[in-house]
């Protein structure tokens, strides 16, 4: 291509803002109906946009090479920093995912949020710029500016439209992720300091001493680990969740975890992959712990976000298990469960927004037999959490899959533990589904319940397409990864003539 889609998809959000700023001053700030209606419509029309602008990334995307493309670069700050971004067939996939995320999450704030709607609009807006920025970027200050930007919108949509404890969840979200990326800082300076460059393309071509490479994979560790979230720096999320409103905790599960992941498969594997190799029995242990521990606590809850929240630390383990496999198998499946989590999840986190929006709790007693007056939502409810489940025919079943194959060929112990947890989310996924949607209709609250509306039906049924859709064909999203993940498993100097990769230690 001859345009900088890249550039268009950082700056299209933020004209979206500015639009949405501009009929603010017109308006001189009175008549908060028609500025709301206003922000509505132009960040939703933005976010549209920006999502079709990003499909040209998908369809014009070479699958046979490995290396960057759509590359930008142009020198800053006397070269000491560059503009330099890019996308490869993994980050290409998160791109994608953040853009398509984004019209929905303003679709569903469509009627709940009522008040500062244009403020509300223009950080869902600066945020989506940031997360993409994440993705493309190939300086790492350029990450780096991107990473940290991710938080100030977030910390103030859910401190500023969050439930009752907003203060405290939003300071708690901004604590933990600022202070492990203190540490990002410090690695970053100190890789510019060995390299002597901040390009990414460059620095994964250089080899790290060992010593340096195990205190800069710690360091990364403490940022991604927070990201993810890895038990036992995982206690942010669930109170982020509880309290962000519905459209922030869609973006938060689809997406803002998924950054931890990606650290960790574009610095930790491939610039640092003698440290991961040695650091990979402490990730395996760690996942395990999550997937069992936070299974057991989700089985516990009465709170349906807060269940959710912490089957998504759970899924996560699976994650960070295959990304250490150093495996074709356990790294695709890595991806694929990250692209089907922030499909399921996010859509999980709608399913709870639209009876919240009816009943003003996200209480599991407060529910049951919402199939008598829901009957098409419970549909709707019934997919994602069989999705969530892992059933066979849905795309939580082939990320699972082939994260768990990778732990096989790593260590069968790891598989072994990890599998535990899918009978786990088998208990409290079913049991929350049969609590909320089956049984009697005896809550004198509920019996005067609407089904889904139109508007409810536009934004869940496209998640249903596909995540049926990449359940049955995988390939899809596996024509785009494997050109870059064979190549980062080969740099990492650790694959057999078999084409299988394996951890020689285990």
């Amino acid at each position: 291509m001859n345009w900088p889609v890249i550039t268009l998809l950082l700056v299209l959000p933020l004209i979206g803002s500015a639009l949405i700023v501009a009929s603010w001053l017109l308006r001189g700030g009175n008549d908060q109906a028609a500025l709301g209606r206003d922000a509505r419509y132009i960040a939703l029309w933005t976010t549209l946009i920006t999502f079709l602008v990003s499909l040209t990334l998908w369809t014009g995307f070479d699958t046979k090479s490995a290396g960057f493309q759509f590359l930008e670069t142009k020198p800053w700050f006397g070269g000491l920093m560059s503009y330099r971004v890019g996308v490869d067939g993994i980050s290409m996939l998160f791109v994608v995912l953040t853009t398509f995320l984004m019209p929905f999450c303003i679709l569903a704030s469509w009627q709940s949020v009522d008040k500062r709607v244009a403020e509300y609009m223009v950080a869902f807006l600066v945020l989506e710029t940031m997360m993409i920025g994440v993705f493309v970027a190939l300086d790492l200050v350029l990450f780096y500016l991107f990473f940290e930007g991710t938080l100030i919108p977030m910390f103030i949509i859910i401190g500023v439209w969050g439930g009752a404890r907003r203060v405290y969840a939003s300071f708690k979200f901004f604590l933990f992720t600022f202070l492990g990326s203190v540490l990002v800082l410090l690695a970053i300076m100190a890789m510019y300091w060995t390299a002597q460059t901040t390009n990414i393309v460059e620095l994964l071509k250089y080899d790290f001493p060992l010593n340096l490479q195990t205190w800069l994979w710690l360091a990364f560790f403490a940022s991604f680990a927070v990201k993810m979230p890895m038990w036992p720096v995982h206690t942010w999320l669930p109170d982020a969740h509880v309290e962000a409103p519905t459209a922030g905790s869609v973006i938060l599960a689809g997406i803002l975890l998924k950054l931890g992941g990606y650290g960790f498969i574009r610095f930790s594997l491939s610039m640092l992959p003698d440290a991961s190799a040695n650091f990979a029995p402490l990730v395996f242990a760690l996942s395990c712990v999550a997937i069992i521990y936070t299974s057991l606590v989700a089985m516990m809850q009465d709170d349906i976000k807060k269940l959710i929240a912490y089957s998504s630390v759970a899924h996560m383990g699976f994650v960070t298990i295959g990304i250490f496999t150093f495996t074709e198998q356990g790294l695709q499946g890595a991806l694929f469960q990250m692209l089907s989590h922030g499909l399921v999840s996010g859509a999980l986190f709608l399913c709870v927004g639209i009876v919240y929006d009816r009943m003003h709790t996200r209480e599991i007693n407060a529910y049951g037999g919402l199939v008598h007056r829901m009957p098409v939502y419970a549909v709707f409810f019934m997919v994602f959490t069989l999705a969530n489940v892992g059933l066979p025919g849905t795309s939580g079943f082939v990320g699972e899959v082939l994260s768990l194959t990778g732990a096989f060929i790593a260590n069968s112990w790891v598989a072994v533990f990890a599998t535990t947890g899918v009978i786990l989310s088998a208990c409290y996924a079913l049991w929350l589904y049969r609590r909320v949607i089956f049984g009697p209709l005896e809550k004198p609250s509920l019996a005067a319940l609407n089904d889904v509306t139109a508007r409810e039906i536009l934004v869940l049924a496209p998640l249903v397409v596909l995540v049926i859709g990449f359940g049955i064909y995988p390939s899809a999203v596996f024509d785009i990864t494997a050109a870059s993940v064979k190549a980062l498993l080969l740099n990492t100097h650790l694959a057999v003539k078999t084409g299988l990769p394996l951890l020689a230690a285990y």
